[in-house]
């Protein structure tokens, strides 16, 4: 009798996971938002990036910060600049928003970010400063053209 009960429950859990219940699919992934016009194409291949972005981003960030190596392969901002665009009205999603570029995978997988306490979450072409629109870099190159005009005194 036990061998039998053990026999049937093996196949009904045999069936059961090969047939698994209606409405247990899984999860599909998450749509990445590709970067458009001018022949973009990604650093890495989709799957690569799934996988491996955040190593990419911690290894950039020891060069630059550690090393003063600046390379823009695997920039954090290059990948803002390239993959978070504003909606059909113009609006750019906030990295607190669903909607943002990072969060549709970082929320699939259950995985916190935190790299927009220091960094933007839109890219530098939307920023406003100001009256007018600049990058970081554009600002610092016209503080440091204004500082040589005065004989390198700061203003």
């Amino acid at each position: 009798m036990t061998n039998r009960i053990l026999r049937i429950t093996t196949l009904l859990l045999g069936l059961f996971l090969l047939y698994p219940a209606p409405g247990s699919a899984e999860t599909p992934l998450p749509t990445i938002h590709e970067p458009e016009g001018k022949g973009l194409k990604c650093v890495e291949p989709e799957e690569v990036m799934r996988r491996d972005h955040m190593e990419f981003i911690l290894h950039q960030r020891d060069e630059t910060m550690h090393e003063g190596i600046r390379t823009s392969k695997y920039s954090f901002a290059e990948c803002i600049n390239c993959h978070v665009e504003p909606d059909e009205k113009g609006h750019i999603a906030s990295s607190k928003s669903k909607d943002h570029f990072c969060n549709g995978c970082h929320e699939y997988a259950a995985v916190t970010i935190d790299c927009f306490e220091c960094h933007a979450d839109r890219p530098q072409k939307h920023i406003k400063r100001g009256k007018k629109t600049a990058t970081i870099q554009q600002d610092l190159h016209q503080m440091l053209s204004a500082n040589n005009d005065n004989g390198g005194e700061l203003k």
